[in-house]
């Protein structure tokens, strides 16, 4: 009836008691896709709550790699990730976390050739970079779409 599996059911049950939300508002979180720019210090902790509410698709675009510099602040990353790709990396741990939602990785840096093409598939995009160059790229494209 609700197309939810038990183990989703339980999984959201703190969100689908809540009149706000419920089984239509978690059907439209389900349905939902969300493009995260930056898996860094501000797309980490956002990466995990959009992965635990259930996001349908969420679209990480990073083209950086885990530094040990990195881990007291990016919370998706251990020791054992240095030198791998971040959006490779973050998805595999959200992944884990939750295997119902799609994880669509962009291991790219976002620029003027590729930015309307990658944002135009997602409803939604949150801006975790951590450079203007890259916050105004994002507001032009989604602007221009």
């Amino acid at each position: 009836m609700s197309g939810f599996s038990k183990d989703e059911l339980i999984r959201y049950s703190r969100q689908l008691m809540l009149g706000e939300i419920g089984i239509m508002g978690q059907q439209k979180i389900r349905a939902a896709k969300v493009l995260v720019v930056g898996a860094g210090g501000l797309g980490c902790p956002l990466l995990q709550y959009l992965c635990g509410a259930g996001v349908g698709a969420i679209g990480i675009v990073d083209f950086d790699t885990v530094e040990l510099h990195n881990l007291h602040r990016q919370i998706l990353y251990g020791s054992n990730d240095v030198g791998k790709p971040k959006a490779a990396v973050a998805a595999e741990k959200l992944k884990s976390q939750n295997p119902h939602v799609q994880l669509n990785v962009h291991e790219t840096m976002l620029d003027e050739k590729n930015a309307e093409d990658i944002i135009s598939a997602y409803d939604i995009v949150a801006d975790g970079s951590d450079n203007f160059m890259t916050r105004y790229l994002v507001n032009d494209a989604c602007v221009k779409l």
